[in-house]
């Protein structure tokens, strides 16, 4: 297997349910790394988000934030695009779920923060930001700072159940997605972005194909991006429709499954240390 690229979600891919990568991961994507590997992490994380990558890797390879529609350079700390929303389409697809989900309530990132509808976040999960600013569709400080992702959560239905009742009204407005196990939480994006097709452009202007390209996911919005590289790896800890898109499978997040198959991939090669 001949690969240059290597693309990995973070939450249930790398990062374990402590919130914590473990010393064998991070040797995996260091070796990985001075083995000549391009290292691009793709989350759905916010860039807000991203501490636990810098304290783990330091200043190490590039991330694509929200669902891909943010790429962000680690290596220099700056901000270099993003696709955004028009608020007008947020608008149409608010009262979309809200016609299937009535108690449904939204919250909105953007390129500088997190705006927030009232009854969206508990008061521990407020605690926890920095910042609280008020979610307003109409406002022009959320036509300023860009919309990146647009959130639906319900108190009623699971996140498929959730996803189901809306994403076919939704298609036409925004790309719909989830990724979280312990919350009903849908992510929308800008309609034409995904996972995959920000780490394709991301690989096209390394010269990479996607035949050099191994990625590793667990949840919903992994499926592209599993489906276009290829060697897509899902997480035998993960989504089971992350199990079905994947041409291949990892041990879980629990058992290193990213750093096991890394260093499996840099053995065949003589690339790791006690190899060379």
């Amino acid at each position: 297997m001949e690969v240059r690229l290597v693309a990995s979600d973070l939450d249930g891919t790398i990062i374990r349910a402590d919130g914590t990568i473990s010393p064998r991961t991070i040797e995996a994507f260091r070796h990985a790394r001075e083995a000549g590997m391009h290292i691009v992490f793709v989350t759905g994380r916010p860039v807000r988000w991203l501490e636990p990558i810098r304290t783990a890797f330091g200043h190490l390879g590039a991330v694509i934030c929200s669902n891909g529609a943010v790429l962000y350079d680690l290596e220099t700390e700056r901000l270099l695009g993003a696709e955004t929303i028009e608020p007008d389409l947020l608008i149409e697809a608010r009262r979309i779920i809200l016609r299937a989900e009535p108690g449904a309530t939204f919250a909105a990132e953007t390129t500088r923060g997190l705006h927030l509808e009232p009854g969206f976040a508990d008061s521990a999960e407020t605690a926890r930001l920095d910042t609280v600013n008020t979610l307003d569709l109409r406002s022009a400080a959320l036509r300023e700072e860009g919309v990146v992702k647009f959130l639906a959560k319900s108190r009623t239905r699971n996140s498929d159940d959730f996803m189901a009742a809306v994403a076919q009204d939704l298609g036409h407005l925004v790309s719909v997605t989830h990724s979280a196990f312990d919350v009903s939480l849908l992510e929308m994006a800008h309609v034409d972005v995904n996972k995959s097709v920000a780490l394709a452009a991301y690989a096209a202007d390394l010269g990479i194909d996607p035949g050099e390209v191994v990625a590793f996911g667990d949840m919903p919005n992994d499926l592209q991006m599993l489906a276009w590289a290829g060697h897509g790896y899902a997480m035998a800890s993960g989504h089971r429709s992350a199990l079905d898109a994947a041409a291949y499978r990892a041990p879980g997040v629990e058992d290193d499954g990213v750093a096991c198959i890394l260093e499996g991939i840099l053995a065949a090669h003589g690339q790791l240390p006690g190899d060379r």
